[in-house]
């Protein structure tokens, strides 16, 4: 198994489950959507099937194509009458990544106003290098698009990246683009399949990232 050291420099996030508690939020407004579309909206195929890539989700559920569109829609609406917050203690650990030389991004498949809104939100703006969003890809994970978007405009190297995900769907990502993947649990129903993707980290919180990444080596 890879382990991280002293050639990782570069730290990539997911967003939603990593650094953001919304999964709470997320599935309130699948159902609210739904009702709203006179869709079923059963619980249990949810978090059975539950993926990043809501299409995969939106499939699971039954829900016709010629609706999810709409289904986008109202998703978003009712995301945004909540209130998001920060993972416990992700602020001060992104932070203190940060100040011990590591570069940081985001590759997320949330859209980029949402994802943006709340990074501002937050007062993480100038934490991040980089945040790639849906928008900015044309393939949703696991494929590595996003990732090698993120890693071509940082200037970084796949052998000195690391990336941090809550979905089996992260993991895999960053294992097709070579990437050290470290899985971090957390409240999303997809988070219970993690550890079955082989992270070469598993942490049970966004915080123990430090003990493994103590700091950037300057080069010899």
């Amino acid at each position: 198994m890879r382990k991280p050291g002293q050639s990782i420099s570069t730290l990539l996030f997911d967003w939603d489950g990593t650094i953001v508690d919304s999964a709470d939020l997320g599935l309130i407004a699948y159902q609210c959507a739904f009702a709203e579309l006179e869709a079923v909206f059963s619980q249990e195929v949810y978090e059975a099937h539950y993926s990043p890539n809501w299409h995969a989700t939106y499939e699971a559920l039954g829900l016709p194509k010629e609706k999810w569109a709409r289904a986008d829609d109202l998703w978003r609406l009712h995301y945004d009458r909540q209130t998001v917050r920060l993972i416990d203690g992700a602020a001060e650990t992104l932070s203190s990544l940060r100040r011990n030389g590591y570069r940081l991004g985001v590759v997320t498949s949330g859209n980029d106003d949402r994802v943006s809104r709340e990074v501002q939100q937050f007062g993480l703006m100038d934490l991040f290098e980089v945040i790639v969003c849906h928008e900015h890809i044309c393939r949703r994970k696991p494929d590595p698009e996003g990732l090698e978007i993120a890693l071509a405009r940082m200037d970084s190297k796949p052998a000195q990246s690391a990336y941090v995900g809550d979905a089996p769907e992260d993991i895999q990502m960053g294992k097709r683009a070579k990437v050290l993947t470290v899985g971090v649990r957390s409240n999303y129903p997809s988070s219970v399949r993690l550890s079955s993707s082989a992270p070469d980290l598993y942490l049970a919180s966004i915080t123990e990232l430090a003990g493994h990444f103590p700091g950037v080596s300057s080069p010899e």
